[in-house]
């Protein structure tokens, strides 16, 4: 039987959650956590939260692709080459869905996929928390990103196209910080977010192994179910919800590097779960919200 606990919801503030499920952070600190599902709106959500102060700590590591640019092992180098192709894609998803060029990306990370976007004529600005992440935007991709302090400073109804990509998983005060990226896009202006789904194949077939949990980094464990609601209440209206089939491989091939598993096992379960994808069900999803 589910045991309720008195705990607030990070989306809707209700009081009650479920223990949804116990994980540990295999990543980097083999800290466990817990993942709370409320009992309203069904989003999934970390336990405990580490203070804001505290939590860049977790992202201290070199193995950390997204802020490093590493290619040591197997999987970063996978990573990498990939990466190539889908700036790519990401640059034509954004010029197909918006005709102006004034583009937001929130969590930039290393910039490389606004360096692609400012290549093909758009006027770009890049939000990123972590400084050394930044520090490789500049001197890697000669990007210069600002603090996520600078949103506050934005101007209303000034962007085009707003993207996140895996972002909003880790960001700290979600009501608050969603509310004031909603307001900086134009009307009819679009918002791309691109989240990991924890409903997917490989998401309940690896359970606490699935690396996309990525705890304590990822403080949200979204579904179409959650996501969409959570960004329609803010007045937009979802337009298309596009499959990452990359994830599914790069995903189960650190799940089983977290269970001592192997890399053919790995790839058989990305090869599954893209298989089994249809209805939203891909292992990370890209979300394009139109405002209206």
């Amino acid at each position: 039987m589910e045991h309720t606990i008195e705990h607030n919801c990070p989306a809707c503030n209700n009081g009650q959650a479920i223990i949804f499920l116990e994980v540990t952070d295999h990543f980097l600190s083999k800290e466990p956590f817990t993942l709370l599902k409320c009992e309203s709106c069904g989003l999934v959500y970390t336990t405990p939260r580490p203070p804001l102060e505290k939590i860049g700590d977790y992202y201290k590591s070199e193995d950390y692709v997204s802020h490093s640019s590493t290619k040591k092992g197997l999987v970063n180098s996978v990573y990498n080459k990939v990466r190539n192709y889908t700036l790519n894609q990401k640059v034509k998803l954004v010029k197909r869905l918006v005709s102006g060029r004034d583009l937001l990306d929130v969590g930039a990370g290393t910039g490389h996929f606004l360096k692609r976007a400012q290549d093909n004529g758009f006027t770009v600005l890049g939000l990123e928390p972590d400084e050394d992440a930044r520090t490789v935007a500049r001197d890697q991709n000669n990007v210069t990103l600002q603090t996520l302090d600078s949103l506050s400073t934005l101007s209303p109804d000034s962007y085009d196209c707003v993207t996140m990509w895996h972002v909003l998983e880790h960001v700290y005060n979600l009501q608050e910080d969603t509310k004031q990226i909603a307001s900086l896009i134009k009307e009819k202006g679009v918002w791309i977010i691109a989240v990991p789904n924890h409903t997917s194949f490989d998401g309940t077939h690896y359970g606490s192994y699935w690396a996309a949990y990525d705890v304590p980094r990822h403080l949200y464990h979204f579904s179409p179910e959650t996501i969409v609601p959570f960004i329609e209440q803010l007045g937009f209206t979802l337009e298309e919800q596009l499959p990452m089939k990359f994830d599914a491989y790069y995903v189960s091939m650190l799940s089983e590097k977290y269970k001592g598993g192997s890399l053919l096992n790995a790839l058989r379960i990305g090869w599954l779960s893209n298989m089994r994808s249809k209805n939203g069900k891909c292992s990370s999803q890209i979300y394009v919200f139109r405002k209206k």
